[in-house]
């Protein structure tokens, strides 16, 4: 049995606004405050979600596919660069010019709850369901990733 396109497109969002969800339980839930690198993590689950849907409903899925895919390879950069600064305890993300920028950006403005940037990235390392949050980030965009990839390079359905 083949995915069809649109299915494949429709599973994608629906996971990619379902980490947005356990981001935001674990923000207002587990008070676990995001930091700069994961709010930057949220537009780009953000951003693969809303192309795949979008591309579920066009007639040219490849592409929004394709505009997905860099999302989820940024993503995959952003939480690859997380992972590198829990690495190297000496390192923050902390208070520095990304977060007053993060927090100045009309979306950080409007919906504080969603996309500001108050915690620090060294705090990510309690883990969850025996991963760190940044390595369950990234083990979402590699899936996001090879998904993406698998539909752009096989024939359409």
């Amino acid at each position: 049995m083949m995915i069809h396109t649109r299915s494949l497109l429709l599973s994608i969002a629906l996971a990619a606004f379902g980490m947005i969800g356990v981001a935001l339980y674990l923000q207002h839930g587990l008070d676990m405050l995001p930091c700069p690198l994961c709010v930057i993590q949220r537009y780009l689950f953000i951003a693969i979600g809303i192309v795949a849907l979008i591309g579920a409903y066009t007639r040219q899925p490849k592409l929004w596919t394709g505009l997905g895919l860099l999302a989820a390879l940024g993503g995959l950069g952003t939480a690859g660069k997380h992972l590198w600064v829990l690495a190297h305890p000496g390192l923050s993300c902390g208070i520095d010019p990304m977060e007053t920028f993060l927090n100045k950006i009309p979306t950080a403005t409007y919906l504080p709850f969603l996309f500001r940037a108050d915690g620090l990235c060294e705090d990510a390392l309690a883990p969850w369901f025996g991963l760190s949050i940044p390595q369950w980030s990234f083990l979402g965009f590699g899936l996001f990733t090879l998904a993406l990839g698998w539909l752009l390079i096989r024939r359409a359905r």
